[in-house]
């Protein structure tokens, strides 16, 4: 093995190890080498297959970014199960000394790429009306002075208006002009699951290290930890050490601080005492504008006309560029300009087939007019018959149709516990993976729900 590639795993444990928690860290990587870097493929060895599953769905594209940024390389991933020698891991300190991060092989600057934000999410990509304008020009103003405009930006507004764009847009705008600074982009599950594990493995210390170190902490969906006492104090805390320093804290929710039940009163006071600025669902103008910008970003010229047409049948957002885009190959295939002609024969075709990625309120709305009920009774307590299979069913389509989890369809059903949704999902599951369930009233009472229009 080349003496180099221990020095350039280290480099690679040493930067997965800012990003994984504690338990994943030791979990997946404690056990691990570098073995061998051929032409294109770079070797990794595990302790065990079930390691190398967990390696490649959570970690392949953080390895392959830093050995990239390290060796000015591309490189596939091979992962296999090899018997590792015990070496002791100092987890509680640098994986590495000063002397040992002396560069090994052709390294490229140090700073490293931001974990879970998306490049193509920026100010500049965003388009902009009256629906999101004071989002964004507040977003802007934060970007610019960190800390000392806006403590904390609270961004509020129902699914697919852009929120996460407008927040991973600063953390972009910050790393462009400082790549030093500490930014870190976590979504409440995540931020949970992180206290979670912290305390269960005795060692909480880390955990608050990484956080309340931060520049700018971006946290998207903050409404699902309430309920959740440990995790709100952990963020508690975490929030006044950060403001009393003058870092940036920027959170997301679909709505204002007062309005999240089961929120703590001083986090709700705290998250209000800043900006709290809303997004509303796009308008016909911004939408026609997320059009010829996403047409853009294709190298696709979109006549206006045909954009403000597009923008009028699609009402919405998150369906637009799946739309633009089915247009777009169509005209390729078929050798045709994008005309009011091909626009009207896609969407046609589309509304047919399309598998709609509806806002939760919008599944619960469709379940309740299929069975003439209230949302308040699919969230409410009582355990009438009719009323639990409704109920069931709401659980069902929103992890089906918006792939929630457990805990985020608790939340949204009253405030439930995840494994009473775990159950409820389960069990329909099972009855609809029966044979010849397709005519049975289950079945049908699914497709009817789905087939409701809200108009």
């Amino acid at each position: 093995m080349d003496k180099n590639l221990p020095e350039l795993w280290k480099i690679v444990l040493g930067e997965i190890e800012t990003e994984a928690s504690r338990a994943q860290f030791l979990t997946f990587f404690k056990k691990s080498l570098l073995v061998s870097l051929d032409d294109k493929i770079a070797t990794i060895a595990i302790q065990s297959s079930i390691g190398i599953d967990l390696l490649k769905k959570r970690f392949s594209g953080i390895i392959k970014k830093t050995l990239s940024k390290h060796t000015s390389k591309d490189y596939i991933l091979a992962f296999v199960a090899k018997t590792i020698p015990d070496t002791k891991i100092n987890t509680d300190a640098p994986l590495f000394s000063q002397e040992e991060t002396s560069p090994i092989i052709a390294p490229k600057p140090l700073s490293k790429p931001l974990f879970r934000v998306r490049s193509e999410f920026s100010f500049a990509t965003m388009a902009v009306s009256s629906s999101n304008q004071l989002a964004f020009v507040s977003a802007q103003t934060v970007a610019k002075n960190l800390g000392h405009s806006y403590n904390p930006l609270f961004i509020y507004g129902p699914v697919g208006v852009g929120k996460t764009h407008l927040m991973q847009a600063i953390a972009n705008e910050v790393y462009e002009k400082d790549s030093e600074k500490k930014i870190i982009y976590i979504t409440s599950e995540e931020f949970t699951n992180e206290v979670v594990e912290a305390i269960r493995g005795n060692d909480t210390s880390r955990m608050k290290k990484r956080f309340r170190s931060a520049d700018l902490l971006i946290i998207d969906d903050v409404q699902f930890i309430a309920g959740k006492d440990r995790v709100q104090e952990e963020l508690f805390h975490t929030f006044n050490i950060l403001i009393d320093k003058t870092a940036q804290v920027v959170l997301s929710s679909d709505r204002p601080p007062h309005e999240i039940k089961k929120l703590e009163t001083r986090l709700s006071s705290r998250f209000a005492a800043g900006l709290t600025v809303d997004i509303e669902t796009p308008d016909f103008e911004l939408r026609t504008a997320i059009l010829l910008i996403k047409a853009k970003k294709y190298n696709v010229v979109l006549p206006i006309n045909e954009a403000k047409l597009i923008a009028e049948k699609t009402l919405d957002a998150r369906s637009l560029e799946g739309v633009l885009l089915r247009i777009i190959t169509e005209a390729k295939t078929n050798g045709e300009l994008i005309s009011e002609n091909l626009i009207s024969r896609v969407l046609n075709a589309h509304k047919k087939e399309e598998h709609l990625h509806l806002h939760p309120n919008d599944i619960i709305n469709k379940v309740c007019a299929y069975y003439n009920l209230k949302p308040t009774q699919i969230k409410g307590p009582k355990r009438d018959a009719g009323l639990v299979r409704a109920r069931q069913i709401a659980m069902l389509l929103l992890k089906q149709e918006l792939r929630l989890t457990f805990s985020e369809i608790g939340n949204i059903l009253g405030g439930r516990d995840h494994t009473t949704i775990m159950y409820g999902v389960e069990k329909l599951e099972k009855l609809l993976s029966t044979k010849d369930v397709s005519q049975s009233p289950l079945s049908m009472d699914i497709m009817g729900i789905k087939q409701i229009s809200l108009g």
